[in-house]
């Protein structure tokens, strides 16, 4: 279920994204898209933000020298297989011309949604 208008704010992001940031971070998102397909859509601190359940799983950004990835922060078991990318607690930065590896990245996003769920399941109602 996507929120057309917030699927709008989106593409108002990437309009605004050069060329080869923009190509990527598309990629990026029709891979999120794919591993989360009822994600919705939309802005969340100023960046395209994906929510399955309400919770928001990932959000990406274009900043001047690199893209990045902010899974909601990274479990150290990934930490091995990013050691050709800079990371910080919740960032993976990344070239467009060297975006992360479409297995990883899979993996990376369902750990994300998982853990999302998790933080879901313990919110009272």
């Amino acid at each position: 279920m996507r929120n057309a208008a917030s699927s709008a704010s989106i593409d108002a992001y990437l309009d605004g994204v050069p060329q080869g940031q923009r190509a990527a971070l598309q990629a990026l998102r029709e891979t999120i898209l794919d591993v989360a397909p009822t994600a919705v859509e939309g802005i969340s601190y100023g960046m395209p933000a994906f929510r399955v359940k309400g919770t928001v799983v990932c959000w990406f950004a274009a900043a001047k020298q690199h893209c990045a990835l902010y899974p909601g922060g990274l479990v150290d078991e990934f930490l091995p297989e990013l050691t050709a990318f800079s990371t910080s607690k919740g960032t993976i930065r990344f070239q467009p011309d060297a975006p992360i590896p479409d297995p990883l990245l899979r993996r990376i996003i369902a750990d994300a949604v998982a853990r999302a769920g998790a933080r879901s399941r313990g919110k009272a109602p």
